[in-house]
């Protein structure tokens, strides 16, 4: 349950960064660090930066980032998978 609400609240916190980010980058502003917006996603928010990438359509294209998005999903995932066997 506990897991399920990290997933929830820092996916939220991950779509509201790649929202704010993309809206900076259409107005010629400071952009929000890629780096940050990993480990946001490494934090538990890459379903969120997942769910930003289709619907913003904001990094959905770099592959170099997208590389690093999934390699940062699946280090979650695998951190979430040992944490849910320790339980």
């Amino acid at each position: 349950m506990l897991l399920a609400a990290a997933y929830g609240l820092a996916s939220i916190v991950c779509f509201i960064a790649y929202a704010i980010d993309k809206s900076a980058a259409i107005g010629r502003r400071r952009r929000i660090p890629e780096r940050t917006l990993l480990l946001i996603g490494l934090a538990f928010g890459w379903p969120g930066g997942w769910l930003a990438q289709r619907w913003l359509r904001h990094k959905s294209i770099k592959t170099s980032f997208l590389v690093k998005f999934w390699l940062t999903a699946a280090l979650n995932l695998l951190a979430a998978g040992g944490l849910l066997v320790c339980l």
